[in-house]
């Protein structure tokens, strides 16, 4: 029989076989390109061409948990043919690169110095000429880390917005939503700031269906939301009083028709505009897939865009779990199963933890010590919630061991108190920063 040590390094192996698949470094060494092709030089992505203007400069611009290493890979194959470009990133998340500055910033709450990366990144786009060429690297985290409020509202009042939207169950669209239009750079504002520059986009998605208008709340991006769905967003979670007055008024304004909208599909500057996904969740459940299955088990994906109510996904998860242990579907055992997404949890304790961790413990509970049965659900960037934990392992032995150490599983979960739970058990989950984000990963085992 398996020991509690021996479950936690398959499933972290496994772990570890997504998060290099979705590498950002890895992702853009092996799709882009520098050529000289009929004696002009071009950068080639995907099926994707532009052609390096003489006299041309190139800026590379980003943000996000994976930009730093994007911004790596850029260098080493572009060189000194870079201008100039600032990288903005999560505190601790920051590489050396060699003509690209790189900031740190705050995430998910923004901060004093987002904003000041915010307005050099808007210099730098404002200051790009028709024969130039924008590389914009942009991956998870990039909406918090580019906070550049609009005129007439306040860091503070934007932060308010965001906390309330978050804390109040709020989907990622729908906070991205009224982030755009509370911001200069988002919703496809960058590009128009840019324009007529050449914009090339290179994504690490973690964004579920990988909307563009939603990856970083699409700063490249033609918006399709509008000031109207704020209002609406921010009435179906009952925030109108408690949404700082200035913001509600800029929104309303905004409904009104009295504020310019984002830019939308057929704008001048999209015509320019390039936005090319390299990797994404289901890159790297194909990768733990390939991983599992070299280990021995039989794998299946159920989806890499699982999104809905946290505990929900994990009951479920794990009831799918026990079906394959007990009947054999939908797959036989030694069975891997793997789902990834980025599912909402709703806050109403003042307890410690994150999505995947709550997921965690709510498996527990769903599974009841069911021998044979392991699951890890972790974020990908190394960060689940504000902890230092990447999510949390739910074990045959977890709700024993809590027993006998007289915790209540229910009692943590209902008060959102996930990590304290699984602390004095050692079944957190921590990897430190990866360096990328692609959504969660739930990986299950049944044996």
């Amino acid at each position: 029989m398996r020991t509690a040590a021996d479950r936690k390094a398959i499933l972290g192996k496994i772990f570890e076989a997504a998060v290099r698949a979705a590498s950002p470094y890895a992702a853009v060494r092996e799709n882009l390109r520098f050529v000289r092709s009929a004696g002009k030089s071009v950068l080639k992505v995907k099926n994707t061409s532009v052609a390096l203007e003489k006299g041309g400069r190139v800026f590379v611009i980003g943000a996000g948990k994976g930009a730093p290493a994007m911004a790596r890979a850029v260098e080493g194959i572009l060189g000194k043919r870079i201008s100039g470009g600032l990288i903005v990133t999560k505190y601790g998340h920051s590489l050396p690169l060699k003509r690209i500055e790189v900031m740190e910033a705050g995430h998910p709450i923004p901060d004093r110095n987002g904003i000041r990366a915010a307005k050099r990144v808007i210099r730098i786009a404002e200051g790009a000429d028709e024969g130039d060429l924008v590389i914009f690297l942009l991956t998870g985290g990039a909406s918090a880390l580019l906070p550049a409020p609009i005129e007439g509202i306040t860091l503070k009042e934007k932060q308010a917005v965001s906390r309330l939207l978050i804390n109040s169950g709020a989907s990622i669209n729908e906070i991205n939503a009224v982030r755009k239009h509370l911001s200069r750079l988002k919703g496809g504002r960058l590009a128009e700031l840019a324009w007529p520059a050449r914009v090339l986009t290179l994504i690490v998605s973690d964004v579920v269906n990988n909307e563009l208008s939603s990856i970083g709340s699409g700063p490249t991006a033609p918006d399709p939301t509008t000031f109207e769905d704020c209002i609406r967003i921010i009435g179906k979670y009952g925030l109108r009083a408690r949404v700082p007055a200035k913001a509600l008024k800029l929104l309303n304004s905004g409904a009104k028709g009295h504020a310019a909208e984002t830019p939308k599909p057929g704008h001048m500057a999209f015509s320019r505009t390039s936005n090319i996904i390299l990797a994404d969740n289901f890159t790297a459940l194909l990768a733990a897939k390939k991983h599992a299955a070299s280990l021995g088990y039989r794998p299946l994906i159920l989806s890499s865009a699982v999104t809905g109510n946290t505990l929900e996904a994990a009951r479920i998860f794990s009831e799918v779990l026990i079906e394959i242990k007990r009947s054999g579907n939908p797959a036989r055992p030694p069975a891997c199963l793997l789902m990834g997404g980025e599912t909402t949890l709703k806050v109403i304790g003042k307890g410690m933890g994150g999505r995947n961790q709550e997921f965690a413990l709510s498996a527990a509970l769903a599974l009841g010590g069911e021998e044979g049965i392991s699951i890890l659900s972790a974020g990908t960037d190394g960060t689940d919630g504000p902890t230092d934990a990447a999510g949390a392992f739910a074990l045959p032995g977890t709700l024993r061991k809590a027993s006998a150490l007289g915790l209540d599983a229910t009692d943590f979960l209902s008060r959102n108190d996930s990590y304290n739970f699984f602390k004095p058990l050692g079944g957190l989950f921590m990897t430190g920063p990866t360096g990328t984000n692609v959504m969660d990963i739930a990986i299950g085992i049944s044996e």
